[in-house]
């Protein structure tokens, strides 16, 4: 049989095949659970870019293939780890380390990138296709909360300290999926009593980032509406840009997962599509694959308005 190759897209290029390796085990014993990873990439290409991802609460490296699947089609080496709240490592409630798992979460994606060597390592000749100074973060929910922080966000007493800096010079940028906005009185009483760490300041959050929000997001943990998941792009200075979704709710079409029973009316192939497209474009533009893919996609997203638009500052 004779493969023909998908055609190249003119905003975000062709799609190719790809290699995972997983689990890939950094010994952490610090941490008490040694830290699994996920590595997927293109078989082919050169001075590849790397994304980390931070999967959000109770998920595992094995979660959201429709994002990093589709990033390491599109040119990506895609790094997953496997943070101790993931259901699949099964801590007590009771367990120690509960109340520092946003630390453990911060910690997690320093330690990967501190061990970049050995985890491209684990998949056969990528260690000499990879560029190691185009690094991005992203993340989505807890997981967004959790890759700000090394793009300058903090953490607010009581759990945190504002003049504690996470921010890390190695990543160039983020994308950041329903990311939580600010505490205070914009807080439920619950997420007050059982998220302290959910109090963060976006006043040193200067590093460029893409936002994305479904304005169907209605969070228990908040008191105001679906602009709340915003508040990182309203607050934060520098180079932000925001993709607002419509009729999408916190699984932002359901990038989550493959295949699974919808868990709300607004899971939508449709969108799932557009957060695909979108941050592709976006992370080919801020990771210098090619200049004019953010551009182009922000054209095509206003020509075909129906599934969300752009706003940039």
């Amino acid at each position: 049989m004779i493969h023909t190759p998908a055609p190249a897209d003119s905003v975000i290029g062709a799609p190719a095949a790809t290699l995972a390796a997983r689990p890939v085990i950094l010994p952490t014993p610090e941490r008490g659970d040694d830290l699994q990873v996920r590595v997927t990439a293109p078989r082919g290409g050169e001075g590849l870019p790397v994304v980390l991802f931070s999967h959000g609460f109770g998920f595992s490296m094995d979660a959201y293939g429709p994002l990093t699947d589709f990033w390491a089609a599109h040119g990506f080496v895609v790094i997953q780890p496997t943070h101790l709240d993931s259901v699949s490592l099964g801590l007590a409630p009771t367990d120690p380390r509960g109340p520092q798992i946003w630390r453990h979460r911060i910690q997690d994606l320093v330690t990967t990138v501190d061990n970049l060597e050995f985890v491209i390592a684990a998949v056969p000749d990528l260690p000499t296709r990879v560029d190691r100074g185009r690094i991005a973060v992203a993340g989505h929910s807890y997981g967004a909360t959790t890759a700000s922080a090394l793009l300058g966000a903090r953490v607010l007493a009581p759990a945190g300290d504002a003049s504690e800096d996470f921010t890390d010079s190695r990543i160039r940028a983020g994308v950041l999926l329903s990311l939580a906005g600010l505490a205070g009185d914009d807080l439920t009483p619950i997420a007050t009593q059982l998220f302290p760490f959910m109090n963060p300041s976006f006043e040193h959050f200067s590093a460029p980032a893409l936002i994305t929000a479904g304005d169907a997001d209605q969070s228990p943990l908040s008191t105001r509406g679906p602009d709340w998941w915003e508040d990182a792009y309203v607050y934060s200075p520098g180079n932000k840009d925001l993709l607002t979704l419509f009729g999408a709710d916190h699984a932002q079409g359901g990038i989550h997962a493959y295949g699974t029973v919808p868990q709300s009316d607004s899971e939508n192939p449709a969108t799932v599509a557009l957060v695909q497209r979108t941050t592709t474009a976006y992370l080919r533009t801020v990771l210098g694959v090619d200049e004019t893919s953010w551009h182009a996609a922000q054209q095509e997203l206003a020509s075909q308005p129906a599934g969300g638009r752009i706003t940039i500052k």
